[in-house]
């Protein structure tokens, strides 16, 4: 429980300290290609016509603002362990005029304060890699997830190429290491991405774990030579 405990604290700190310039470090890091494949999650979260979804590990609420302008009739509901994430997402909402269809909280993904069966579809953009254990998390998203509702789980993956493998190691191991230091102030974040990245299963192995927890019909889809994998399965 302590080493649990210890790991959340690790990861709410590291994001409130770097939330003050978190979606401009997206769009260096990812050279602006996070917003295509937050695009495409939306899509496939928008075929469903849902009414309520929920957006774990929602940071500033990117993930989130975009479901709402698409899905004018859906209420969304974003989590964040962060409070710093949190209030800068509240900030971005207000600005969008947004505040009746965006509610952003505060809320542990692993014991979610929602009840059984209360949301069409649940995305998760960037988040999976911090949770302390995903089987638990799983098991949250499939509990609070409707039947026949769909899970959407955006993550940063390494490359399956042998050729490609060894630049993108260069690029998360020094490059962004050194930006994420200059831009934000913050070297322990960026240092902690690519060890993230590395840690957590990836393609089979994480379509596997959601299977686990109960998920029907797991899937995945690659952008970008393969460094981002959008993961879906329904509640059967």
């Amino acid at each position: 429980m302590g080493d649990k405990r210890a790991k959340h604290e690790q990861v709410r700190g590291m994001f409130n300290d770097i939330a003050p310039r978190y979606d401009v470090m997206n769009r260096l890091m990812s050279l602006g290609m996070d917003r295509s494949w937050r695009r495409a999650t939306v899509e496939m979260a928008a075929a469903e016509k849902p009414c309520a979804i929920l957006d774990i590990a929602t940071g500033t609420g990117d993930l989130a603002i975009q479901l709402a302008r698409t899905m004018t009739g859906a209420h969304v509901t974003g989590v964040d362990l962060s409070e710093g994430m949190i209030a800068a997402g509240r900030r971005k909402v207000a600005d969008a005029g947004l505040q009746d269809r965006v509610d952003l909280r505060n809320a542990d993904a692993l014991a979610l304060p929602f009840a059984d069966n209360s949301f069409d579809v649940i995305t998760v953009a960037f988040g999976v890699r911090n949770f302390e254990h995903l089987d638990a998390g799983y098991a949250e998203m499939h509990r609070v997830l409707r039947p026949g509702g769909l899970l959407l789980v955006l993550e940063l993956t390494p490359p399956a190429s042998a050729v490609v493998r060894p630049f993108y190691r260069l690029y998360t191991r020094g490059v962004i290491p050194a930006v994420g230091r200059m831009v934000s102030g913050s070297s322990r974040a960026y240092a902690y991405l690519p060890e993230s990245i590395e840690a957590v299963p990836a393609r089979g192995a994480m379509t596997a774990l959601m299977d686990a927890a109960g998920f029907a019909d797991t899937a995945f889809r690659s952008f970008t030579m393969g460094v981002c994998t959008l993961y879906h399965g329904r509640k059967s």
